[in-house]
């Protein structure tokens, strides 16, 4: 596969590698709602931040959305956007490739770029991800009307490329009533609204599918030229059912079809829909209506409309999934993933992640931010919830807002919370040691992803952090077993190794030491691992 090559590429390659394992330090003044949420505003470089969330979320990033600065040489005033080419190709490789590491095996990548980067952006993703992870490349209408003054071309779109983290991703194939308004009940069929019509024939030539049918008044109806859609059998059966009919001619058969019965509509890779994707300026809108006391000048310069990040969690999320966007900007895809009963976790390296998030997000919780994809002008009181809903409406409460599944408004009442997090320390010291700040839960959560690749699923509550692959793996660190002392129960000793959670397979023992014999590590499987040297920190 053609790969790209760049200016201190070989360096970019690295910087995963090297950048440095650090500790997330809460900031509960600005944490805020629901203590037990998990959802997580960090402030700081989002390589550091990314790498910081390697051993606890590895895996498990269900969507990540990025809409990182274009490179278009016109500086944001949130954003160093007017980077030399080289230099932007090094600040996104290594960052792809830890969303990459994050994102679940059933797990998408959305990006949105313009034409300055796209092409040279997509190749480095097919680089990291694979070519056959690719998924799409959508078409985005960021503007509701064209540049009279444009010079050229009015450049009125974005991109929007899509990788999977499996080949096999699919998305969510959604309704678009739309598109179904042919079908109707005249008769009040109880089986809701049809369509009466001739989609009986084959897409592709099936020779075996090629006979002729015989309707009640003798006609002879010839088959289609590729064949039809099922076998002789299988067409008597759906007459049967009522599925399939004879027209009062006899000239031809006519298929029913039940909107039940439908499943969703693939989608389009042009988004130009406006009333379900939004436009930049609309997005602009959001942002004064939440900061009116800004000017429009000092805001984002292309930020993205709530309505745009609905739609891609729609395709690629579920309720409770977790969303990542490690370029949160002015905080969108966190209050979208909000409304939407998604976890999320944003990282944002300026002052706007305490200056715009933070407040943005305080009112998504208050239940006073009723812009967006919210409706606004309406109450609790106002607007019946069904008792089985959560944050979805039933299609009684829809009917009452015209709430539909592609683009519209959802209602919104508040609740949730979020915390906030600083980049902290490094976990490893110049030296070699590991920070005195670090808790055992942190060491633990980093251990295990060191030995597994993976994030610890819950948190260690004893020196057995699980167990993988038939090995299980222990921390002795920090006084895990009940003594407090700063070395106790550290060492490994045969009284220590008594206590430990019984595993009959393989044991990896991390610790300050150990004074068992080669032949008793030998005896009881283990193979023991000293702190700090044999932590591995590449």
């Amino acid at each position: 596969m053609p790969l790209l090559d760049w200016l201190n590429k070989s360096q970019a390659l690295k910087a995963a590698a090297f950048a440095p394992f650090r500790l997330l330090d809460e900031v509960p003044e600005l944490s805020y709602g629901d203590e037990a949420s998990d959802n997580m505003l960090i402030q700081g470089d989002n390589l550091d931040g990314l790498k910081a969330l390697l051993p606890l979320y590895a895996g498990k990033v269900k969507c990540v959305f990025i809409d990182p600065p274009y490179n278009t040489g016109s500086a944001f005033g949130q954003y160093d956007d007017n980077l030399e080419h080289s230099i932007w190709l090094s600040l996104l490789y290594p960052r792809l490739e830890l969303l990459h590491t994050l994102l679940s095996n059933e797990g998408s990548l959305w990006i949105a770029i313009d034409d300055n980067e796209a092409h040279y952006l997509k190749v480095i993703c097919d680089e990291i991800f694979g070519r056959k992870n690719f998924v799409s490349s959508v078409v985005w209408c960021t503007s509701d009307s064209s540049n009279n003054n444009a010079t050229k071309f009015s450049l009125d779109h974005n991109y929007i490329l899509i990788y999977a983290k499996n080949q096999d991703w699919k998305p969510r194939f959604l309704d678009n009533p739309s598109k179904r308004s042919h079908f109707k009940n005249p008769d009040n069929n109880p089986r809701g609204p049809w369509f009466d019509g001739n989609n009986v024939q084959n897409p592709g030539l099936r020779p075996n599918l090629q006979f002729n049918l015989t309707a009640p008044n003798g006609n002879v109806i010839k088959h289609p030229p590729n064949g039809w859609r099922w076998s002789k059998e299988t067409i008597e059966e759906k007459m049967k059912t009522g599925e399939i009919r004879f027209s009062e001619d006899g000239k031809r058969i006519i298929r029913r079809t039940y909107l039940a019965d439908m499943e969703g509509l693939p989608p389009s890779s042009l988004w130009t829909d406006l009333d379900e994707t939004g436009h930049n300026r609309q997005a602009k809108y959001e942002l004064k209506n939440l900061f009116p006391n800004e000017a429009v000048t000092s805001l984002f310069s292309t930020p993205k409309p709530e309505k745009l990040i609905k739609k891609i969690l729609e395709l690629s999320t579920d309720n409770g999934d977790l969303v990542l966007d490690s370029f949160l900007g002015s905080g969108t895809t966190a209050a979208v993933a909000h409304k939407m009963n998604r976890r999320y976790i944003g990282i944002e390296i300026g002052e706007q992640c305490e200056s715009h998030c933070v407040p943005r997000l305080k009112k998504v919780i208050d239940g006073t931010d009723l812009g967006g994809i919210s409706v606004s002008g309406k109450t609790k009181k106002q607007i019946p919830l069904c008792k089985k809903c959560t944050d979805l409406l039933c299609e009684k409460c829809s009917e009452l807002i015209g709430e539909n599944s592609s683009g519209g408004e959802q209602v919104w009442f508040g609740g949730g919370g979020f915390h906030y997090y600083k980049l902290g320390a490094e976990i490893f010291l110049p030296n070699g040691n590991i920070n005195p700040d670090v808790k055992f839960k942190q060491l633990a959560s980093f251990v295990w992803f060191a030995e597994t690749k993976r994030s610890l699923r819950r948190v260690a509550r004893n020196p057995l952090l699980g167990i993988h692959e038939d090995t299980a793996y222990y921390l002795l660190y920090n006084g895990i077993l009940g003594d407090h002392r700063p070395n106790g129960g550290n060492v490994l000793t045969r009284s220590i190794l008594k206590e430990l959670p019984a595993h009959d397979g393989p044991k990896v023992i991390y610790g300050d030491s150990s004074l068992l014999g080669v032949d008793t590590l030998k005896k009881n499987k283990i193979v023991f691992k000293q702190i700090p040297y044999e932590v591995r920190t590449r």
